[in-house]
């Protein structure tokens, strides 16, 4: 059985133990190798010239005590975190704890590290900041946007990789998160899947197209649409059909797959979180890109509108 590398970032804060438990839940007998990684901010040298200056002693040993403080805090929550791991069965050999220097800054520091042989990167989605609700420019988002060779889970909340909408497509995104997934599920059990895909409606288009052309033109279109989306639907069939087979070619159980193709919505990243909402999911894994050409986008599409709606699942964004 392959070896799976996971790289678990972690800055000390209850998010970041929330994703060492959702980490621990995996079956550890399948050798996974987590490496426990932290970015140290030290005190740059420059402050140190300070000493000259008198009137700056206070502050210099206040924050020569911070710095201190802070070392010794992720040395212990390092520690507690591979104990915890280890009590869940983690092989003692599998567990490694790195603490680096920040060097370029925090999330350049992790994407470095994570080209080195990683299969994915896992990072809690709120840090130490007091701004609990704002992901925007944190470093989980750094990370989805940058790191575009290695998948990345942002975890959320408190969940557990049990239950699992896996959103499909005709894309390269799409069938490299499938794999993603079949290689890391391997093995686990009991858990549950579901291959999962949006159709918008119809009547989307011609809201917000339908008045732009005449009566006449407008119909023409709307019975082309129509039918374009009807042979979208027919043969993304198979594509449901090959995902579910492949799981089970991993050893997923028939009966804990199944596969849905949600009609007529308005907005796909709303139909991921809802129907990952109302069947209980916690753990949501989508391409990074879908559909898009455009290699580095990122902001404005399905997969960063789920991160910002779900925020209390662990979201997989495959590369």
């Amino acid at each position: 059985m392959v070896k799976r590398r996971l790289l678990l970032a972690v800055d000390g804060s209850e998010q970041a133990l929330n994703a060492v438990r959702y980490v621990s839940f995996l079956r550890p007998e399948k050798n996974f190798q987590v490496v426990l990684f932290h970015v140290m901010t030290k005190i740059p040298d420059s402050f140190w010239d300070l000493e000259r200056e008198p009137a700056y002693d206070y502050r210099i040993v206040s924050i020569g005590a911070w710095e201190a403080q802070q070392k010794e805090m992720i040395e212990d929550f390092m520690q507690k975190s591979r104990e915890f791991l280890l009590e869940q069965g983690f092989p003692h050999d599998s567990v490694d704890i790195r603490v680096h220097e920040r060097r370029e800054g925090i999330a350049r520091d992790i994407i470095a590290e994570a080209r080195k042989g990683y299969d994915a990167v896992v990072v809690g989605r709120r840090g130490v900041s007091e701004l609990k609700d704002v992901i925007l420019g944190s470093v989980a988002t750094k990370l989805v946007e940058r790191l575009t060779e290695v998948p990345v889970w942002v975890v959320g909340g408190a969940p557990r990789p049990k239950k699992f909408l896996l959103c499909m497509d005709n894309s390269e995104g799409s069938r490299r998160a499938l794999e993603h997934f079949a290689c890391i599920a391997e093995g686990m059990a009991p858990i549950e899947v579901n291959l999962f895909h949006a159709i918008r409606g119809i009547n989307v288009f011609r809201q917000v197209f339908g008045k732009s052309f005449g009566r006449s033109m407008e119909m023409e279109w709307f019975e082309k649409a129509k039918k374009e989306q009807e042979g979208a639907e027919k043969a993304l069939e198979p594509v449901m059909r090959e995902g579910a087979s492949r799981l089970e070619r991993q050893g997923i159980a028939p009966s804990s797959i199944r596969w849905t193709m949600e009609k007529g919505v308005s907005s796909r990243a709303g139909a991921v979180v809802e129907e990952a909402s109302s069947g209980g999911y916690d753990t949501i894994i989508l391409g990074r890109r879908g559909l898009s050409k455009v290699k580095e986008f990122f902001i404005g599409s399905v997969s960063n509108k789920v991160i910002q709606l779900a925020r209390d699942k662990a979201i997989w964004v495959v590369n």
